[in-house]
C-alpha cells in the first residue's frame, strides 16, 4: 500500500524542519501543506527534504487535508498519514500506527493518553465533550476525535464530500465515514506535549469545538434528512 506522510502547516518555522526530517526516514513522500504562513514554514520544510504546496493565505486545516487528498490521488497514493507541524506526534508513531491496519480502505484514528502525557487540563475536556458528541451521533464509541495523527483511505475520504475548510473537517469526516459504512480503526499512539512556552498551537480550546459541533449538526442533518 502506497502512503504519504502529510503535514498541514501553519507558522510552525521552529518544528516543521525536524518533522520533515523524521517523517522522511520512513514515509515514501512528505508533502507539506503550507497553509498561508507568515513565516518561513516553507522554507524550512523545502530545506528539510518535502514536497511543499502553498496556499496564499490561511484557508484552515480542512482545506488544507483537502489540498493534500488532491495532491495524493492524482500521484497514486492509496493513504495518507496526517501529522502535526508541531512536533506533537512522533514521526516514529506515525509510520508505526501506519504499519498497524493493513487494510488500505480504513480510516485510522490515533488515539492519544492526554492526561499521561500532560497535555492542558482545556484540551482534555474539550477533547472529552468532542468525543461524546461524536459518539452519539456515529453510534461509535471513539476514544479522541481530535487528534491530528491519522490515517485517510485516499479515495474513499474524497468520495464522501461536503467536507468544510476548517477544523470541523476532522468531525464531519467521522460523521460521513460512519454513514458510508467506512471501517473506522482506533490505534493508541504517544504524543509529545512540550512545556507552554514552547507549544505552537491554532486551536481554541472553547471555541473551536463550538464551531466543530455546530458543523457536526449539519452533517447530520444532512446524511440522515438530504439537507445541506
Amino acid at each position: 500500500m502506497r502512503c504519504a506522510a502529510v503535514v498541514p502547516a501553519y507558522d510552525v518555522a521552529p518544528k516543521v524542519g525536524a518533522v520533515v526530517a523524521g517523517l522522511r526516514e520512513r514515509f515514501e513522500e512528505v508533502l507539506v501543506i503550507d497553509d498561508g504562513s507568515s513565516d518561513t514554514t516553507a522554507e524550512e520544510a523545502t530545506r528539510a527534504g518535502a514536497v511543499v504546496e502553498r496556499h496564499p493565505e490561511n484557508r484552515g486545516k480542512g482545506a488544507a487535508l483537502q489540498t493534500a487528498l488532491t495532491w495524493c490521488a492524482e500521484r497514486g497514493y492509496e493513504t495518507m498519514v496526517t501529522v502535526d507541524g508541531d512536533g506533537q506526534h512522533p514521526p516514529e508513531e506515525a509510520w508505526s500506527m501506519h504499519r498497524r491496519c493493513a487494510d488500505p480502505a480504513a480510516l485510522v484514528l490515533g488515539i492519544r493518553d492526554l492526561e499521561g502525557a500532560g497535555a492542558p487540563r482545556a484540551n482534555q475536556l474539550s477533547n472529552g465533550f468532542s468525543n461524546l458528541v461524536l459518539s452519539s451521533f456515529t453510534g461509535l464509541w471513539l476514544d479522541d476525535t481530535q487528534c491530528g495523527l491519522r490515517r485517510y483511505p485516499v479515495t474513499e475520504t474524497l468520495r464522501l464530500g461536503g467536507l468544510e475548510p476548517g477544523y470541523g473537517f476532522e468531525a464531519e469526516v467521522l460523521i460521513r465515514a460512519a454513514a458510508a459504512g467506512m471501517r473506522i480503526v482506533q490505534l493508541p499512539i504517544r504524543v509529545i506535549y512540550p512545556p507552554a512556552e514552547e507549544r505552537i498551537s491554532h486551536f481554541h480550546a472553547v471555541r473551536d469545538p463550538a464551531r466543530i459541533v455546530a458543523r457536526v449538526v449539519r452533517t447530520v442533518i444532512a446524511t440522515r434528512f438530504g439537507g445541506s
